[in-house]
């Protein structure tokens, strides 16, 4: 019995994409513009708990995906055990979907736009693994330098309190690779923050590559490149500067990981937030029991 409500919980954990607005998840509640009508093609706006996305049928990786990341959200992640459960998306056509498949033996990661360490509960994380969020990634990037920018983001929102995040693939040049012939491989990796208390905005821009350096830009720089106006709302000025990005580096997640800046202690857990959380690993842990014993 604890067993069949362990898996019902997951259910309702995994949830699933809401094809509407979800102005929360964005700077000022506007989407990114497709400066690029191409991009627009054959696409769908997916909502999910803790990040929004554009899905392109044509590519079948997402055109971006949007978050608010904050203090107390950067914390709740840090708290949320992670459980591998890439799955399809139900929400679109079987014909757009990418697949499971297209992965296996392509010789890429699947790269996550929305990281699944950026997501406050388990129901977001299982979401945060739908193949709508992930694009073919080289192997040493995605395990590397793309997984200390992703977590030098989290610190950097914990240290100022909020941030805006757009990230999304760059395709660029005549000859695309595909993976299955299906699925298209990005040539960069973008990853644009926002600022709203200080008014500030830049962009890491990654090659998909191995053995590769990032840049910072300006959102001004990222419209061109990319093809987006990833904050349509701010002024010119601000996209023309380039904001202070930390510098991507390597963190163990022991390594004080999520803890407020200057030395402030931590708020404790309610007894209801850490009951809850302890349902949620308990569950996870069942589920992944019953996968090995079956396979």
């Amino acid at each position: 019995m604890l067993l069949i409500r362990a898996l019902a919980l997951l259910v309702l954990l995994a949830g699933s994409a809401r094809a509407q607005t979800c102005p929360e998840h964005f700077a000022d509640g506007r989407r990114p513009d497709l400066v690029n009508s191409k991009l627009g093609r054959e696409a769908t706006p997916l909502c999910y708990d803790a990040f929004a996305l554009l899905y392109s049928a044509v590519s079948r990786t997402p055109v971006y995906a949007a978050e608010h990341l904050t203090r107390p959200s950067v914390a709740a992640a840090r708290r949320v055990d992670r459980v591998d459960a890439f799955h399809d998306e139900e929400a679109l056509p079987v014909a757009d979907r990418a697949r499971l498949e297209d992965y296996v033996h392509s010789g890429f990661d699947r790269g996550h736009m929305a990281p699944a360490g950026d997501m406050p509960t388990g129901a977001a994380q299982a979401q945060s693994f739908t193949l709508a969020n992930i694009v073919p990634q080289d192997r040493a990037v995605n395990r590397g330098l793309w997984a200390a920018i992703e977590e030098s983001v989290r610190r950097l929102a914990t240290a100022r309190g909020t941030l805006f995040v757009v990230t999304g693939p760059v395709y660029a040049g005549d000859s695309v690779r595909a993976i299955n012939g299906r699925v298209l491989v990005p040539t960069q990796l973008f990853k644009a923050l926002y600022d709203p208390a200080r008014g500030e905005a830049g962009a890491y821009l990654v090659p998909n590559r191995d053995d590769t350096e990032w840049r910072a830009v300006s959102l001004a720089e990222l419209r061109g490149v990319a093809g987006i106006d990833v904050f349509p709302g701010l002024p010119d000025s601000v996209k023309a500067r380039v904001m202070d990005l930390p510098e991507p580096r390597t963190y163990s997640r022991g390594d004080e990981a999520g803890a407020p800046p200057h030395g402030r202690n931590r708020e404790p857990d309610s007894f209801e937030a850490w009951a809850r959380h302890q349902i949620h690993r308990l569950a996870r842990r069942l589920w992944r029991d019953l996968m090995r014993a079956i396979f």
